[in-house]
This record gives structure tokens, C-alpha cells and sequence, in this order.
């Protein structure tokens, strides 16, 4: 399991309390991603009460929401390098995305709890609200302080996707085949980063996700194109330049990390490139999953066999990419007119024409 960047996350690592409860998260063998966005969350709180003033320790729910309206109005940033995206690039003047926010909720929620446990306060600043539904038998429940928004995943159109290629066509082997395999197997960027070349079945064309590199700890096959397999025979003598070892099958050609494993970050800052040259700004790493699942439900896959490609744990989730596809909606409006229209039609023939 790959280890803490600390160097990214400096208030984390020089506070006592903040390093011992992200340790705790990677001890437990939480994902890589899951521990990289716990990091994040909690060293962009501890940066906000240093910034004003504040201890962690003593932070309030006042403090909380002041938190939560600087990150809604903050220029937008690439959330993994922290660093200003180009002004046409910021939403209309808007901060970080809900979900973002909501990640980071998450994140420093989970922090609180671990000092309350630990004696060091006795209330959660982040804990959750409340709130009764119902009117016959009313119920107090739980909800996030911060209304959560649910927008559907943005994906290119036909033409802005063949201009995506005409950018990546101009790209090395390497990047051209990552781009390619992203999409053919809706690999996660964690997932894509970390495989290795024992992965790969090249008889079959398939591709063995194992468990350990995955979001819930689920393994899964899936296949490739023979598009694909063809920019993987192009890049298999490139990768044997770079190193005669096994193991990681995508290899960094800079000077500083030569032939080790790519990082995310790099399929990150390469995203990002591609994003500015193509102008598509909502383009990121994740696009290309989205997209992949997107095209399995125009294509009719079931429900069921998308979430088991996807490696989802739960078929809501897959359910994004049904209505994105907007399959169900088709199909439902083809069912309803055609009802309305047999109705229609009986009340034309019995009321104009005299007959049912």
C-alpha cells in the first residue's frame, strides 16, 4: 500500500492529533484515494483556522460555517495540486463544487470524532443536524449540515469527443494507450496507476482489476477493444526500453522519477493539459469512466451488468449513468405516448367517426 504524501499536507503532519488519526486510516488499509482526500479535507480546515486565528482544538460550529462559506466563495482550484485554474475556468464566479465541500465535511466530521473519542473535546463542531419528518408519527433524523446537491456527471459530445482524440492523437505511446484503456475498462485513475503488467491477459484481451487496487475491495475482469490492443502491442517495446522488470506496467519517462511507477498526479497533470488544450473545462480524470458507463447504457447493457463492470457496491450509484443515457426516459415516453395515442384514437373513432 502506497504511503502518506506528507510533504502535501504540512498542517497535517507537524499536528500531533491530525497525523495520528490519518495514520489510523491508512493502518486500517483504506484506499489510497480515500486516505489522499481525508488528508486533504482535514489539512484545508487546519490551514483555514490558522489562517484566522483559530485552535482546532477549540473550533466551534460558528467556525464550522465560516469554513464552509470560504470554501463556497474561494477561486476555484484544481482539487489535486490546490493550485489557481485559469480564470475561464471559475463558474461564474462560484468556489468549490458541493461535492467537494462535501468531502471535506466528511473528512474533518470523522477527525472530530476521533478527538472526542480520544478525550481531547467533548462535542463535534461538524456533527450532523436534525430535523422531524412526518406529521402522523413524526421522526427526528439525521442530515449534513450542508444541503447536499446531486448533479449528474458531465460527459463530451460526439463532437468535443473527436476533438479530444485529435489532441490525444498527437500524444507519446504511453499516454495514448492509457487514454484508450481508461475508457475501454472505466478504470478509476487509482485503478489505471496502479496496475501492472501481470494485469494483463493478452490472449483474451482482458484485464484483471485486483481487489487491493480497487475503491470497495472488489476484484473484476473486463475487456479491452481491439483498438486498445493494438496501442498496447505499440507501447509493450517502449516499456521494455524503460525497464526489463515486471510489475508496474505504466513507467515515468521523467528525469527525476525515470522508469518508477507513474503516480496519479501525473494522469492528473495530464488530464488537466489536455482539459486546457481541448477548452473543455469539466474534463478531469474520472471523465472517461463516466463516459464508458454512459455508452453501456445506451447500448442496453442491464443494470446489473454495469454495476458489475463499473465494480460499483451498490446499483443506485449505477443508476446515474441509466438516466444519463436517458434510456429509461425513452423507453418510457415510447410506452406512455403509445398508450395515450391508442386512447387517443378509440376517442376519435367513437365520438367523430360514430363507431368503437
Amino acid at each position: 500500500m502506497s504511503n502518506i504524501r506528507w510533504d502535501r499536507i504540512p498542517f497535517v503532519a507537524s499536528s500531533a492529533h491530525p497525523r495520528a488519526w490519518l495514520t489510523i486510516q491508512h493502518n486500517y488499509q483504506l484506499a489510497p484515494n480515500t486516505i489522499e482526500a481525508y488528508g486533504r479535507g482535514v489539512e484545508n480546515f487546519l490551514s483555514f483556522c490558522a489562517d484566522a486565528g483559530i485552535s482546532y482544538e477549540h473550533a466551534t460550529r460558528e467556525h464550522v460555517a465560516l469554513w464552509i462559506n470560504e470554501m463556497s466563495n474561494r477561486p476555484l482550484t484544481n482539487p489535486n495540486t490546490n493550485r489557481l485554474r485559469p480564470p475561464n475556468t471559475v463558474r461564474h464566479g462560484q468556489g468549490l463544487s458541493n461535492s467537494t465541500i462535501q468531502q471535506r465535511l466528511t473528512a474533518v466530521r470523522l477527525f472530530y470524532d476521533y478527538l472526542m473519542e480520544e478525550g481531547v473535546r467533548k462535542g463535534n463542531p461538524v456533527g450532523r443536524g436534525r430535523y422531524t419528518s412526518g406529521i402522523t408519527h413524526p421522526v427526528v433524523e439525521e442530515r449534513g449540515i450542508l444541503r447536499r446537491l446531486k448533479k449528474l456527471p458531465w460527459i463530451p459530445d460526439e463532437e468535443q469527443w473527436l476533438n479530444l482524440l485529435e489532441i490525444i492523437k498527437g500524444e507519446g505511446v504511453r499516454n495514448r494507450f492509457m487514454f484508450a484503456l481508461q475508457y475501454d475498462c472505466a478504470l478509476r485513475r487509482h485503478e489505471l496507476c496502479s496496475l501492472e503488467l501481470g494485469d494483463l491477459d493478452f490472449a483474451h484481451r482482458t484485464l484483471h482489476i485486483r481487489a487491493e487496487i480497487t475503491k470497495y475491495g472488489r476484484e473484476r475482469v473486463v475487456v479491452f477493444s481491439e483498438n486498445t490492443s493494438l496501442l498496447l502491442k505499440g507501447y509493450l517495446p517502449r516499456r521494455r526500453e524503460l525497464s526489463a522488470k515486471s510489475g508496474a506496467l505504466f513507467l515515468s519517462e521523467s528525469r527525476r522519477n525515470f522508469a518508477e511507477p507513474i503516480t496519479i498526479w501525473t494522469w492528473s497533470k495530464f488530464m488537466e493539459e489536455v482539459s486546457s488544450k481541448s477548452g473543455l473545462d469539466n474534463l478531469s480524470t474520472h471523465t472517461l469512466r463516466h463516459l464508458r458507463l454512459t455508452d453501456l447504457a445506451r447500448a442496453n447493457w442491464k443494470l446489473q451488468d454495469i454495476a458489475k463492470f463499473a465494480g460499483h457496491r451498490n446499483v443506485n450509484t449505477t443508476m446515474i449513468y441509466i438516466h444519463l443515457s436517458a434510456r429509461e426516459l425513452r423507453a418510457r415516453f415510447a410506452r406512455s405516448m403509445a398508450s395515450i395515442n391508442s386512447w387517443r384514437e378509440a376517442t376519435i373513432r367513437e365520438k367523430l367517426y360514430g363507431y368503437s
